[in-house]
């Protein structure tokens, strides 16, 4: 008890610190805050060559003593740590496009399964008309709340949502606007995920419909199928409630493809606050459930090899409070933390005996540009 009030005094003291500090809004969080895709640009439009991207760099210490929560990225303890370097480049003439993604370092290596290779997205885009377009390559994928580069996420630890669910997408994908409050995503993608070969058949159908039903307000209803990769549905949504709040909720069922049985579901709220132009400070509340089967038992057997949940049949809530804190282009972010288990035994305490929770302090730093 007294090593968790330490932890929120600490806390509490980080943010004070530097709550002074800039004089920028935070980032925004996850895909979930992007708004229907955009008419088409003119024929004669020449976009020049542009770049960007993002450092980031932590410190976490778990109070187990050692890593304990297996969620994706953040994984080392009582270590100052590196995150990624992140370099993205994108340049349209007309109607074609292109996006170039590489990433470098732990958080790197961690999101793509393919040895040697530093791609997050390659691929090439074509207004057909102000209203359609089509799209081909290698793609962030389209389900979720939570990314893969830090910038975009306003939690730096991420959830068992995103740990669970696809990083990226390859395949041919086509969306049509039908106007600036709906538009339909749908394509077809390779057989597994986060990998830009197919190892059998390009055999999974995704689709995305996107609502902006009021002003600020965005919902995305998605879902991957394959026979290989399994079914996922995935409810994403945003509402920028007032000028300082904002309420995020990502919502996930999924059902394993062929040579696994079981799955998961789960359900994280997103709720922040904007307490001043430098500092917003925000809560993610998630529950996670493995369903019945092996999918869950074995973590090395998911598409991915993810650690996927504490074991068929049994949940885990998380609960982390973080802060983000601008200065400029460089966004600090204290967070605290606390997983517990439906499971006695999924978490270990720092004897390495079994205990049903966990916790753990993070503060990173993050450099976009």
């Amino acid at each position: 008890m007294k090593k968790v009030i330490l932890l929120l005094c600490l806390f509490a003291a980080t943010v004070i610190t530097f709550k002074a500090n800039a004089a920028n809004m935070p980032a925004d969080t996850g895909k979930a805050a992007a708004a229907p895709a955009a008419p088409a640009p003119p024929p004669s439009t020449d976009v020049p060559l542009t770049f960007s991207g993002s450092v980031d760099t932590y410190y976490k210490y778990d109070f187990s003593g050692h890593a304990n929560i297996p969620t994706s990225f953040g994984n080392e303890n009582n270590s100052v740590s590196i995150g990624m370097f992140d370099l993205g480049a994108k340049k349209t003439v007309g109607n074609a496009s292109f996006v170039g993604e590489l990433s470098f370092g732990p958080r790197s290596d961690q999101s793509i399964p393919t040895a040697g290779y530093h791609i997050q997205n390659l691929y090439v885009s074509l207004n057909l008309s102000s209203k359609f377009n089509l799209t081909m390559g290698y793609m962030s994928t389209f389900i979720g709340y939570e990314v893969i580069s830090p910038a975009s996420n306003f939690n730096y630890s991420t959830s068992y949502l995103f740990t669970n669910g696809p990083f990226q997408n390859a395949g041919l994908k086509g969306t049509y606007t039908f106007s600036d409050k709906v538009s339909l995503m749908a394509g077809i993608f390779n057989d597994k995920w986060n990998v830009y070969t197919s190892s059998a058949y390009v055999n999974t159908f995704g689709a995305q419909l996107t609502i902006t039903p009021v002003k600020n307000w965005t919902a995305y209803l998605n879902v991957a199928s394959g026979y290989t990769s399994g079914t996922e549905f995935d409810l994403t949504t945003t509402y920028q409630i007032t000028d300082a709040f904002k309420l995020g909720l990502n919502a996930a069922d999924f059902t394993a493809g062929a040579h696994y049985t079981g799955g998961f579901s789960g359900v994280a709220l997103y709720p922040q606050l904007a307490v001043s132009k430098a500092v917003t400070l925000g809560i993610r509340a998630e529950y996670f459930m493995d369903k019945s089967g092996t999918y869950g038992a074995y973590p090395t057997t998911g598409p991915f090899g993810n650690v996927f949940g504490p074991g068929p049949g049994e949940s885990v809530t998380g609960l982390t409070f973080t802060a983000n804190i601008k200065a400029g282009p460089l966004t600090l972010i204290p967070e605290i933390r606390f997983d517990s288990s439906s499971k006695s035994d999924y978490f270990t305490d720092n004897n390495m005996a079994a205990t049903s929770s966990a916790t753990q302090f993070l503060f990173a730093a993050v450099y976009a540009f």
